[in-house]
């Protein structure tokens, strides 16, 4: 890094605020409790699938079919740690709407 780049001025790598458009001003609310919904939905989604496929390749071990264990685990764990962020989100929309709830006007 040469001199010249760090004694640039500061005040250019700041953005200007009226390029900035706040969430509230671009979008509605509903918009956006519309597209985090429509976020969580694909998400639990994807959280399904993903146990449906341990449950299937725990049948395919089960009877024989030829699963290999570690296509198994590794799959588990997919889905164990799935569950564990969603849980955790969770927890943060629920403390997030506490902390709401507890604002006063």
């Amino acid at each position: 890094m040469e001199v010249s780049e760090i004694r640039a001025n500061p005040l250019q790598f700041v953005t200007a605020k009226n390029n900035v458009t706040p969430i509230a001003e671009s979008k509605g609310a509903a918009e956006i409790a519309g597209s985090f919904g429509k976020t969580l939905a694909q998400a639990l989604n994807q959280l399904e699938q993903q146990e449906q496929n341990v449950r299937v390749l725990n049948e395919g071990f089960v009877t024989g079919q030829g699963v290999d264990v570690h296509t198994l685990m590794i799959a588990s764990e997919k889905a164990h740690l799935g569950l564990q962020l969603t849980v955790q989100v969770r927890n943060k929309v629920i403390e997030a709407y506490q902390e709401i709830m507890r604002t006063q006007l």
